[in-house]
């Protein structure tokens, strides 16, 4: 091989070793592209919860908003679920999914995708699961929070008499 071909031939595998990994985008557990978007302003609110099967806390919580999905779904909120597992661990995902009946849409990434999505949407960084976003009704990003919520102050929130008074 010529020394100017072997030059450029080494050049390229640098440089496809030095960038980064691209981020996985959303898809449905079977592996269909999804987009947050569709998930979001049906005239309901749609509370995002971002979670990993190995995070305790998401463990511990996950009956409270299996709980909250029930009771709204059919008036006004909804539960998204987003996986940072990963596909390559779409196993756990499933399990976590099945262990805890969850009762609403949920859908995989990986970390960097899930932080890239979440600082896209919010402008801040994504440094721990659970977190939240939520959306209004016509699909509007409205709230955010890393870390636990309770429940109560997502529906507190929701009925807030100033969000109605104000129209929001």
């Amino acid at each position: 091989m010529p020394a100017p071909t072997r030059l450029l031939l080494t050049l390229l595998l640098a440089l496809g070793l030095t960038l980064p990994a691209a981020a996985a985008p959303l898809a449905t557990f079977d592996g269909q592209p999804a987009e947050l978007a569709d998930q979001t302003g049906q005239g309901q609110w749609t509370l995002v919860k971002i979670w990993a099967s190995d995070c305790g806390v998401c463990n511990e919580e996950a009956h409270a908003y299996v709980a909250f999905h029930a009771a709204h779904q059919a008036s006004d909120a909804r539960m998204v679920g987003i996986s940072l597992d990963g596909r390559a661990n779409l196993f756990d995902a499933e399990a976590f999914v099945e262990r805890h009946q969850l009762n609403y849409p949920n859908l995989i990434t990986d970390w960097q995708g899930g932080g890239e999505l979440f600082y896209r949407l919010t402008g801040t960084p994504l440094n721990g699961t659970p977190a939240f976003l939520l959306f209004d009704p016509d699909g509007k990003l409205v709230a955010q929070q890393v870390g636990a919520v309770p429940v109560e102050l997502v529906e507190t929130f929701i009925d807030s008499p100033i969000r109605t008074a104000q129209g929001g």
